[in-house]
């Protein structure tokens, strides 16, 4: 074997563990086109396969805006755990863990925002590799979204196709007059290991009900103890 060959051995070997360390689910999903659109910083964020380890991610709300009845579907929704912001905040601090979901193989999302007054917002939520779209969402309570994912040369796009309510292993799916509206959380890179996380809500009567945008800054992978 010639010292080339057995350099490009090594090389395929190499290939092979890293591929092996690698989560393909969300690669999947958005197709290899679509995957080798997105930056390769977004890329390496959704790639990473978890196993005791937690994502954290740290930053600050940098814009917040809602209509008032985006704030007072905000307040009604803490009847499920608070899954939208409920203050207009901008400047307090936030942080983002993500770690697997045992039962599941999912990911559990862990979001802390901090608040002018009072104890932090916290929301918590699993993204399941599950239902008619591939990827679904559960806020709490039975209530879900399923998503689908779209990319472009910048960000990592979520759209809410539907929401449903789980009951034991039965699902009832919400008609659109009664979802509260369309969803998208955009996950934006902005490069130096930095990227923003943007939610829009609009309803298609009441126009834009929710729109926050947070900055976060890559913190690396903690192993849990």
């Amino acid at each position: 074997m010639t010292i080339m060959a057995l350099r490009q051995q090594t090389q395929d070997h190499v290939l092979a563990g890293d591929l092996a360390l690698l989560d393909h689910r969300f690669r999947t999903l958005l197709g290899a086109e679509g995957w080798a659109l997105l930056p390769a910083a977004v890329r390496a964020r959704f790639a990473r396969r978890l196993g005791d380890e937690a994502v954290t991610y740290t930053g600050t709300i940098a814009e917040c805006r809602m209509s008032c009845a985006g704030w007072l579907l905000a307040q009604a929704c803490r009847l499920i755990g608070a899954p939208l912001p409920l203050d207009r905040d901008v400047g307090a601090p936030a942080a983002v863990a993500v770690i697997v979901d045992a039962a599941t193989g999912g990911q559990h999302w862990t979001r802390v925002y901090g608040r002018a007054r009072g104890f932090p917002q916290v929301i918590r939520s699993t993204k399941r590799f599950a239902g008619k779209t591939g990827l679904e969402e559960y806020l709490g309570f039975g209530v879900g979204i399923a998503l689908t994912v779209r990319a472009d040369a910048q960000a990592l796009h979520f759209d809410g196709d539907h929401y449903f309510l789980a009951l034991g292993r039965a699902r009832l799916r919400l008609p659109r007059w009664l979802a509260p509206g369309a969803l998208t959380i955009s996950h934006i890179d902005r490069g130096g290991g930095e990227f923003d996380f943007v939610l829009l809500l609009r309803h298609p009567v009441l126009g834009a009900l929710i729109e926050q945008r947070c900055r976060f800054r890559d913190q690396g992978v903690k192993r849990i103890a």
